[in-house]
């Protein structure tokens, strides 16, 4: 059994032996073996197997001298690792590279021969194969080149446990250690790259893109990271392609059409270059510009794309490119190559053959009439020309410099430098192994492997921890997935002035190593749109929204797709492309474009506007009326109608008045606390003040008038400390009312701006409606009972008492009062304050009026009414005018019950009053007497009364006189008095209690 599967891996081996003639590989013997999997040709020739005869393997076109210059990198690296003193001395490593046509087919068979001959040592076959030409097993493999491809081979190296060190595959499916075990890579993987390329889309401020991938491990994970990344910043996309270079004409042909009826110009593309040119030589042929392509890595710097006949079409190319590194000595290196020194690279023939469009007579295939090839590359990936006619020999003698291929590129080493770093890796992993102490190894018991006899998964485990600084001084350490983080150089593809070709600017960089926000960097002014533009072109599915609008969706349109709605009273934005506006502070309201807040306008009813200066000269004017009103009161004070008005409570009245115009100016200017706790208090009392006197004296007068003797108890009741008295307490429960008030609910400032929303009115919190409602109720409380007082004094003798005009007075009071109610409530801001100022100077100006106005004409314009004739006059006349009535009531008293009791009947009864003036005198004077008191210039009346019942009649007379007169004159009045009828006696006690003439 055991002979059994020697003989077939041994057949396995030969056939991939056969597959791989010595001109398809690159193989030099040593004590570790290294494999190498590069993409020498872009791809296989297209071959219809009928399976009539034994399948050949298929012919690989299309030279890459990029891929021969990678392979060239591991050849270097190999060399000078085998030449170095300090790393793996007495040891060397030799290597076996195939070419893997860039295909996975190709990539497997190489990867086979890894394999096989590996399983050939594990089974220890010596005893029965004499194997002089042994080759020690392969211990890692470097490559491969697509992400595609290395799935491939990792799948199966990881079966064995074969470390692979990738240098250009950056999928991030690579980076699954359940499936992908041995694989690791120098290359950063795509999920940065994916990140970087929406970073760049928002950088600037493009939201309508379209995507192409290739349909591989690489393209489709790479465009799934995009898509995460791009729904994050709220890129839309416009469409999503696949494809492939095996892609017939008619999938290319739609690709194309969705291009070209997109309104997307930004088009992102995960792809290598092979997968791309298909595309891109038929966007040329169709004339397709204006779009700007956002490469990946993988075709970034593809000389297949990047050719000066497509710049018209993809001259705006922004890409990522790897960072560039410096191997020392390469240049010179590659500058070497000769198919006659390179005896150990089996590829070295047709690179020189392709170089120099010639051909080696020694070589079978390079014949004249071998097949044509063209010129290409990718970052890495180049391709040959060649035409289809005869090529000449070539001498051997030609300068390698003097051609200008990808091949001799080496200004900007990517790739390369990967793969030198991925050998590098792998040397240094067996340095680890060569240096192992014992009891400080990695394995069982810290047991260390023998380098001599090392086996691949041992260089797997040191690979996974290894840690080396690299010649340019950087750190390489694998993370736990098997990746090394590296940064990106952003490009962007010029058209040299010089020659012609394009060339790739460096324009920024995107470092994965900062904080998120700050790892891109682009120089703006270093990029070129279609080879010339400085403009940055616009890719939105709409046109930006300004400041102080916002973007609104449309329904059934992606959410990049939408129209500028106006910021709403109240927002703003101050942005482009805002998706919302925001909300003013509560003190600031939007401009008239919003975008920007302002502040809002603050009113109150202000000292300065028209408004406020004319309530305050109103008040201004009252205390003017009222101060005058007081002087000439204070000035008159002697006089009787002064004495007459009870001059004490005038004086405390006009006072009252004083303040109630004054407290009118708390409500005018900005509302402070201590305003708002003063005004409403301050116009209370000050009314209730002014109710109080107003009532206390109407109220005095008609009590004395009404009494029927007014005898000395009622003048002491009515004594002038009493009526202050009942002034203070009346103003008292004010006091309380207001007290309590601002105790439990004080009035307080209050910043409004609910009622308009661009205005915020200052006011008076005033804290309780129900104690507002009290203090105005008590107010008008007194002021009915006033009212009420009054209206019954209303026929009291006009010159002493001012009933009539207190009456009216009221009136005004409550029409004032009972306006203000409504009109308080259907007000706002400053007006609140606007109506109640009305209302105090309208029942303030009331009150002064009716009240005072009539008295400071008479004082000022008729001093002749101010005597005390015109006043005992009217008094006389309204006494004997009630005396009459009262006794002639008593008397049909008297004459009813006499005709009850005397049961007679007599005629009925008639009454007739008269009135007398002093034309008749039933008791004359002495001449002297008369004489005298017709030269006085007092008045002087005289008035009768006569009442006349059926039976007989009783006459009433009286009359005045100045009390300054001769004595004859005072007992001549004595003497009349004397002689009234008893009947008239109430009406003079009544007349003397109210004479004021002390």
């Amino acid at each position: 059994m055991t002979l059994y599967s020697c003989c077939l891996i041994l057949l396995l081996f030969t056939w991939n032996t056969a597959a791989y003639g010595p001109n398809q590989r690159a193989q030099k013997k040593g004590d570790i073996i290294l494999g190498g999997l590069f993409p020498i040709h872009f791809g296989v020739a297209a071959k219809d197997q009928d399976l009539k005869s034994r399948p050949e393997s298929v012919e690989c076109i299309r030279y890459n001298f990029r891929g021969f210059r990678w392979l060239q990198a591991m050849i270097f690296a190999i060399e000078e690792i085998n030449s170095s003193p300090t790393l793996l001395p007495n040891m060397t490593l030799g290597y076996r590279i195939f070419d893997t046509c860039n295909t996975v087919s190709k990539a497997l068979e190489a990867t086979l021969s890894f394999v096989a001959q590996n399983k050939i040592d594990s089974l220890n076959l010596d005893e029965f194969c004499n194997c002089s030409e042994h080759i020690p097993s392969t211990i890692a493999v470097v490559g491969a080149t697509g992400s595609g491809i290395s799935t491939a081979v990792a799948n199966l190296l990881g079966l064995f446990y074969i470390p692979q060190v990738s240098y250009a595959s950056s999928s991030r499916l690579l980076s699954n250690k359940n499936q992908f075990k041995s694989f690791l890579r120098t290359i950063p993987n795509d999920e940065h790259q994916a990140t970087a390329m929406a970073d760049i889309i928002e950088y600037f401020r493009w939201n309508w893109v379209g995507t192409i991938a290739a349909d591989d491990d690489y393209g489709r994970p790479g465009i799934e990271k995009f898509r995460e990344e791009a729904e994050e910043r709220d890129i839309c996309i416009d469409f999503s392609e696949l494809i492939s270079q095996y892609s017939d004409e008619e999938e290319i042909q739609q690709v194309v059409e969705v291009i070209q009826n997109s309104t997307a110009r930004v088009i992102v593309v995960f792809s290598s270059g092979p997968d791309l040119e298909p595309l891109i030589k038929e966007i040329v042929r169709r004339n397709i510009t204006g779009k700007i392509w956002l490469a990946s890595e993988a075709w970034a710097s593809s000389s297949l794309i990047a050719m000066p006949e497509f710049f018209r079409v993809i001259g705006s190319t922004i890409g990522f490119a790897l960072k560039a590194g410096q191997i020392p000595g390469f240049r010179e290196f590659l500058q070497k190559v000769h198919p006659k020194k390179s005896t150990n690279n089996g590829f070295a023939k047709e690179f020189w053959e392709e170089t120099f469009n010639c051909y080696l007579p020694d070589g079978s295939k390079n014949s004249p009439a071998s097949t044509s090839f063209h010129k290409g590359h990718e970052e890495g990936l180049g391709a040959g020309n060649g035409t289809a006619a005869f090529r000449p020999p070539c001498t051997g003698d030609e300068n390698i410099t003097s051609v200008e291929t990808p091949y001799m590129d080496y200004t900007h080493l990517r790739i390369s430098y990967n793969v030198y770093l991925a050998v590098y890796s792998i040397a240094h992993a067996l340095q680890d192994i060569y240096t192992c102490t014992p009891g400080k190894g990695l394995f069982t018991n810290g047991s260390c492997a023998d380098i001599k006899k090392v086996e691949a998964w041992q260089v797997l485990k040191h690979l996974r921890h290894l840690n080396f600084t690299n010649n340019m001084g950087e750190q390489v350490d694998f993370d736990e997935f098997g990746d090394l983080v590296g940064n990106y150089s952003i490009i962007n593809w010029h058209l040299s002035p010089e020659d012609g070709s394009v060339v790739f600017e460096e324009v920024g960089h995107y470092n994965v190593y900062a904080k998120k926000g700050e790892r891109l960097f682009i120089n703006e002014n270093k990029i070129l749109w279609s080879g010339f533009s400085k403009e940055v072109p616009f890719s939105n599915c709409s046109r930006d929204c300004l400041p102080g609008t916002r973007k609104g969706i449309i329904e059934g349109e992606p959410t990049c797709c939408f129209e500028c709605v106006d910021c709403p009273d109240g927002e703003y934005s101050d942005e482009t492309d805002a998706s919302a506006c925001d909300k003013c502070p509560e003190d600031y309201w939007s401009n008239e474009n919003h975008t920007s807040c302002i502040p809002k306008q603050i009113e109150f009813l202000s000292w300065t506007e028209p408004f406020g200066i004319a309530l305050t000269l109103f008040a201004v004017l009252g205390i003017f009326l009222t101060s005058f009103v007081l002087g000439v009161f204070t000035k008159f004070r002697n006089t009787p109608i002064v004495k007459a008005t009870n001059r004490e409570l005038s004086y405390l009245l006009l006072f009252s008045l004083l303040c109630c115009f004054s407290s009118s100016l708390f409500f005018i200017g900005e509302p402070q606390n201590w305003t708002c706790r003063l005004r409403q208090p301050a116009f209370g009392i000050s009314f209730v003040l002014c109710i109080s006197c107003i009532l206390v004296k109407t109220n005095r007068v008609l009590l004395v008038f009404e009494a029927k003797i007014p005898t000395s108890l009622h003048r002491k009741w009515w004594g002038l400390n009493l009526q202050f008295l009942l002034v203070f307490l009346c103003t008292f429960v004010q006091i309380v009312i207001c007290v309590i008030w601002l105790y439990t609910a004080p009035p307080s400032s209050y910043r409004n701006h609910e009622l308009e929303d661009e205005i915020i009115f200052i006011t008076c919190h005033e804290g309780s409606l129900m104690a507002l409602g009290f203090l105005i109720g008590y107010t008008c409380l007194l002021a009915a009972i006033c009212f009420f007082f009054a209206f019954k004094s209303r026929k009291l003798p006009e010159n002493f008492n001012e009933a009539k005009f207190i009456t009216f007075s009221m009136l005004i009071f409550f029409i004032v009062w009972i306006s203000f109610i409504p009109a308080y409530a259907s007000t706002y801001g400053k007006f609140v304050s606007a109506v109640e100022v009305i209302a105090i100077l309208a029942a303030s100006f009331g009150l002064l009026a009716c009240i005072f106005f009539n008295k400071v004409y008479i004082i000022l314009f008729k001093p002749s009414r101010n005597t005390i004739e015109e006043v005992r006059c009217s008094t006389a006349a309204h006494a004997f005018k009630v005396a009459a009535r009262a006794t002639l009531r008593r008397s049909n008293v008297s004459r009813k019950r006499s005709n009850s009791l005397g049961g007679s009947t007599g005629s009925t009864p008639s009454s007739s009053i008269s009135s007398k003036s002093n034309h008749e005198d039933p008791f004359p004077l002495p001449a002297s007497a008369e004489r005298q008191r017709q030269q006085q210039r007092g008045c002087k009346q005289k008035v009768s009364f006569g009442i006349s019942f059926g039976s007989g009649t009783v006459t009433l007379s009286l009359s005045f006189e100045e009390p300054q007169k001769n004595a004859m004159a005072n007992r001549n009045a004595k003497r009349r008095n004397s002689l009234e009828a008893q009947n008239s006696d109430d009406s003079l006690m009544r007349h003397r209690a109210l004479l004021p003439l002390q």
